[in-house]
């Protein structure tokens, strides 16, 4: 399982310092968090109950969140995905809403992030072929104006992690 946190959420310092065993305990929750309580302890060397006060502490401090499964994208057939630039000639409140609510109610993006530079924002799209980006693209131009799109086909994931260096 994998911790997510929301998008679009500021960074907040942890209220709680991290020792050592903390950080074990994130590596092992980042590498995999169905393991048991029990495995948990025993890869970082404690009992079940300490381990445990601490994952509590990390969750109330929102150092940990929420756990989903990561799937295998290529074997549910989203075999194509799409680096997306986008610049746009409009900054105002009410376009950026609608982008955000466009971008955000679309599945098929996975990331979308807002960028320093020449390019606005910079979506990561999953979909199952070239058809289903063109799908997606006519819909997100028909729900937002943009200046400019250019979509990058990824030939290879080189390396994909959720795992954070703690």
């Amino acid at each position: 399982m994998a911790s997510s946190s929301s998008a679009g959420s500021a960074s907040v310092a942890p209220k709680v310092r991290l020792d050592e065993i903390d950080r074990k305990i994130l590596r092992e929750l980042q590498r995999d968090a169905g393991q048991s309580l029990e495995e948990i302890a025993r890869a970082v060397g404690s009992s079940k109950t300490p381990v445990w006060n601490r994952i509590r502490k990390m969750r109330e401090a929102g150092i940990v969140g929420k756990q989903t499964v990561i799937l295998d994208a290529e074997a549910l057939g989203f075999e194509a995905c799409f680096f997306v630039l986008i610049r746009t000639a409009q900054h105002e409140s009410g376009w950026q809403e609608r982008f955000l609510t466009a971008v955000r109610e679309r599945p098929e993006v996975l990331e979308a992030h807002r960028l320093a530079g020449d390019i606005d924002y910079i979506l990561k799209v999953r979909v199952k072929n070239a058809r289903a980006y063109d799908a997606f693209y006519q819909a997100l131009i028909a729900q937002v104006q943009v200046h400019n799109v250019t979509a990058l086909l990824s030939m290879e994931e080189i390396k994909a992690t959720t795992e954070l260096p703690v």
